[in-house]
């Protein structure tokens, strides 16, 4: 089989910035005069300088999408300017053949005091479109932009959705060689996210496409190739999307933010485990389809009755993905000053690969007057070789497989 094309080819890209707006236009100066010297060279960092990109390399060839995820301020958009042609690098090379489609912002490339019609003739001249060609598509623009009602209205009068449906419309429907995503889909509603997708399976085969986002499900869904940033440096690259996907979730797993605590004073939870497993950096390490006990301490300081107790598990992302409402509870007098033990049984908890918090809340009934809640109470690590983005892999087996032969005539 052929190989495609390359589109886009970045070798050992490197940008930095100054943290001091003074210092940096003084080495703004110092730098014009050694490059009309002819002395430019790759510098080390200077006082107050930082790498917001530092040796990216890569290729992508057509029918291949890249995948760019890290934490915020990783490097992720200015690497995409610098790919748009919007920065230049301080160091390497880009390579890209063809015409190049963006949306790196919410509203880039739109002249705000004129209509969408007319921005949608703009960005199609910009991407190298001819007149003709660009009126061949204008109906197909506006219709999946669902925006026809307003597309004589200026574009600074648009709400954000409407912005980034016409941004998308253009960049998608003028079908580019290369196609570069920021962030700016998941400002769009359900609906039309998932158009969005159906239309990036559409031209992936004749695009190469470059994919920045934090949502994982949305990288898993249409990345052929990951890079994952970490303070501008590319910390892993391959074609294994997944275990690319793993190692950010697993940047989360040091991160000591606040418990997110609720209390009313009337009892505090003075401890929380689960029973026979080990933990891991403060993370239950839970191999998929376990059956877990988990124990929580309370204290009583002014309560007449044992609270009501109910959890809510989420995922690494803030999702909801679980809500456990124990039968059987017990909510009998108890005296002030106790102690308290209450022990919740999960059957074969089958919650997909992945870091989870479990909420703990304590109150009079479910549903009303909170005493006490937690955000992470628990923290656990499902465990399981296969990767799967869907929240629940259930535990099912093949029991049966019939096949049918189908005879020819006279056989």
């Amino acid at each position: 089989m052929e190989e495609k094309e390359v589109l886009v080819k970045v070798e050992w890209l490197s940008k930095k910035f100054c943290k001091d707006l003074k210092t940096s236009l003084w080495y703004g100066v110092k730098d014009l005069f050694t490059n009309f010297r002819g002395n430019k060279e790759e510098r080390q960092l200077r006082v107050k300088e930082f790498w917001a990109v530092k040796d990216v390399s890569f290729e992508l060839r057509r029918g291949e999408c890249l995948g760019l995820i890290g934490h915020n301020g990783a490097g992720k958009s200015t690497l995409l300017k610098i790919l748009n042609g919007l920065i230049n690098p301080d160091a390497g090379k880009v390579t890209i053949k063809g015409r190049v489609g963006a949306l790196i912002e919410l509203g880039a490339g739109f002249n705000g005091i004129l209509t969408g019609r007319e921005n949608i003739y703009n960005n199609g001249a910009i991407l190298g479109f001819s007149r003709k060609e660009i009126n061949e598509k204008l109906d197909e623009i506006i219709d999946f932009a669902e925006i026809r009602e307003f597309i004589d209205m200026p574009v600074q009068n648009y709400s954000s959705g409407m912005k980034v449906r016409l941004g998308f419309a253009i960049a998608a429907q003028m079908e580019p060689d290369v196609l570069i995503i920021d962030e700016v889909l998941a400002v769009g509603d359900l609906g039309f996210v998932l158009k969005c997708f159906k239309t990036i399976d559409t031209i992936l085969p004749r695009t190469a496409i470059v994919f920045v986002s934090h949502s994982m499900p949305m990288v898993s869904r249409i990345c052929t190739q990951i890079i994952l940033l970490e303070k501008g440096k590319p910390k892993f690259h391959s074609q294994n999307v997944s275990q690319g996907i793993d190692l950010y979730y697993n940047s989360f797993l040091t991160n000591e933010d606040s418990d997110l605590v609720f209390t009313d004073h009337s009892l505090d939870l003075i401890s929380a485990s689960i029973k026979d497993f080990a933990k891991a950096d403060s993370i239950y390490q839970i191999p998929w389809a376990s059956d877990l006990v988990l124990k929580f301490l309370i204290r009583n300081k002014s309560l007449a009755n044992i609270p009501f107790i109910t959890l809510a598990i989420y995922d690494k992302e803030q999702r909801p993905v679980a809500e456990i409402i124990p039968e059987g509870q017990l909510l009998s007098e108890i005296e002030k000053g106790t102690e308290t033990s209450v022990s919740l049984v999960i059957r074969k908890i089958c919650l997909s690969k992945g870091v989870y918090n479990v909420t703990f809340t304590a109150s009079e009934g479910y549903g009303y007057n909170t005493y006490y809640k937690i955000h992470k109470a628990l923290t656990l690590q499902i465990v399981h070789d296969k990767q799967i983005w869907t929240p629940f892999l259930l535990d099912a087996k093949m029991v049966e497989t019939n096949v049918n032969t189908i005879l020819g005539n006279g056989e």
